[in-house]
């Protein structure tokens, strides 16, 4: 098969018109199609005559995040169509941001239409919607279409590549290079099984909805009902995707994720021989490590770094606004009313105008101010027959009226002093005390998740990574919104200031973004 490159090349070296380039494209074209149509048949042939590409695997407990099996792990291996779980990382990026629509059209271009199978079998000048693009990846891990949404999302493929590294990098797939949108053979194109399972769990944590499409087992398109090349979905219980591979060179690959009674584990391999060795070897690695697997979440969500970067932006902006917010409430507060002067000063007060006016009394019902034999004290109404009083020359006793007390966080209403009963001499105060802050009034905040479970499993994390800071805190979940989006804190109270200091320190050692706030 000939490489873009070296038909350039082959140009080049002797005189190629228009019409001899196509002819030699045609022919290339037809080449590659046979190449892959025999693939499957050359591929046991090969395991016959002894092919055995390098292998490697992995298995991640996905609750906790600890490595349960590792062989190779770390050694460099062509991504095949693995490639295509970042590019639709990518497009669900643009999905969740709303800058793209699962009904948006997206064209065909002749580079995309030239991709070698598996394909679609799309044409220059079609377009295809986001959703149908979904759904050829996931089962028929179409090249075409895959360039397809590269070209929509970055402009072209080569750029699209760039934009794929970059998010392996900041995801930590620090071995990770990607230079096309398939997975198509290049010589630069490479992973490790380690850096699949980090992108694995990382989609299924930022993308849990838009995820279920790799459990798509058949897909139809123009009327042929495409198969998922993932054959172990639906045979293996809880195994939900996520996708397959392969190319000469990296043998026979799959990123599997499986979930049963609470556990989850993600589990690669790379280099089988055939598609069945392959899916053996998995099997075997899914059905000895997933009864061991913890059963707890308490892994951090696997976002990436500028992710963790804006959500923290955000978070410092938003404490920013309230405190600017509360100063301003209170200022005005504390502020004179018109015309009167101002707080410590010596001015005299100057009275409001006032207008007078005269009211005819007639007889009237008084409350009886006796104390009642109950302990709780009502006003009672006179009966109606009862003669008027006058009231003349009442005086009330001057009292010495304490101090308000000091008020504590989250007191309801609590009223400053004592009002007395001008005959009863009955004390009226209502207070509705808040929950006791234990410590001090210092909190830390863990992070900010789209859903509420997120953040409770952010707090149990954290909880375990720094218990003899965190022993006595108060650990609790805020809902906060923006626009129509909903976000929910995750923070722990009832922190002095060097307690809640020493705890942030202590959780970014173990990579568990944290800040300190006042209560």
């Amino acid at each position: 098969m000939l490489r873009a490159g070296a038909l350039v090349r082959f140009c080049w070296g002797i005189p190629c018109g228009a019409v001899g380039l196509a002819t030699l494209l045609a022919v290339t074209a037809i080449t590659t199609d046979a190449n892959a149509r025999g693939r499957h048949h050359r591929h046991h042939v090969q395991a016959a005559e002894g092919y055995e590409p390098s292998y490697s695997s992995i298995v991640v407990d996905a609750n906790s995040g600890a490595v349960m099996q590792a062989t190779n792990a770390d050694s460099p291996r062509h991504p095949a169509s693995l490639t295509k779980i970042m590019t639709l990382y990518l497009l669900f990026e643009r999905l969740d941001a709303g800058k793209i629509k699962l009904t948006a059209e997206m064209p065909v271009s002749s580079h995309a239409a030239s991709m070698a199978p598996s394909k679609l079998g799309l044409l220059p000048g079609q377009t295809i919607d986001v959703e149908t693009a979904i759904r050829a990846i996931v089962t028929k891990s179409a090249n075409d279409v895959a360039v397809v949404v590269a070209e929509a999302l970055g402009g072209d493929e080569n750029n699209f590549g760039k934009m794929m590294t970059a998010k392996a990098r900041a995801l930590g797939m620090m071995h990770t290079n990607y230079h096309n949108a398939s997975g198509l053979p290049d010589e630069l194109q490479m992973s490790t099984a380690r850096d699949q399972a980090i992108l694995g769990r990382a989609i299924q944590d930022r993308f849990p909805k838009f995820y279920n499409y790799f459990s798509t087992r058949y897909f139809a398109f123009h009327g042929h009902m495409i198969r998922n090349h993932n054959h172990l979905l639906g045979s293996v219980p809880g195994l939900d995707g996520i996708k397959t591979g392969y190319i000469h060179d990296s043998g026979f690959n799959i990123v599997t994720s499986v979930r049963r009674n609470g556990r989850h584990i993600v589990a690669v391999v790379f280099g089988g021989h055939t598609a069945a060795a392959r899916d053996a070897r998995v099997l075997s690695l899914i059905d000895n490590n997933i009864n061991i697997a913890s059963l707890k979440r308490t892994a951090p969500p696997m976002i990436d770094d500028k992710e963790t970067a804006e959500v923290r932006a955000k978070e410092i902006k938003g404490a920013k606004e309230s405190a600017a917010k509360e100063t301003k409430e209170k200022t005005a507060s504390a502020a004179p009313s018109p015309g009167q002067p101002a707080l410590g000063s010596t001015d005299p007060i100057k009275p409001n105008s006032v207008k007078t006016f005269a009211v005819q009394f007639g007889t009237m019902r008084t409350a009886s101010l006796s104390p009642l034999p109950s302990s709780s004290r009502k006003l009672m109404l006179a009966p109606a027959n009862s003669k008027p009083i006058t009231v003349t020359n009442v005086s009330i006793a001057k009292r010495d009226v304490p101090a308000p007390p000091e008020e504590k966080p989250h007191s309801l209403g609590v009223l400053p002093g004592k009002l007395a009963s001008a005959s009863a001499n009955v004390p009226i105060t209502s207070v509705m005390p808040g929950p006791k802050a234990r410590g001090g009034g210092w909190l830390i905040q863990v992070g900010a998740f789209p859903e509420e479970n997120e953040a409770k499993q952010r707090l149990t994390a954290a909880q375990e990574k720094a218990k003899e800071q965190l022993g006595q805190a108060n650990p609790f979940t805020e809902r906060t919104t923006k626009g129509d989006k909903a976000m929910f804190r995750a923070r722990f109270a009832g922190l002095d200031k060097d307690q809640a200091e020493t705890a942030c320190k202590h959780l970014k050692h173990s990579e568990i973004p944290c800040m300190v706030l006042k209560n």
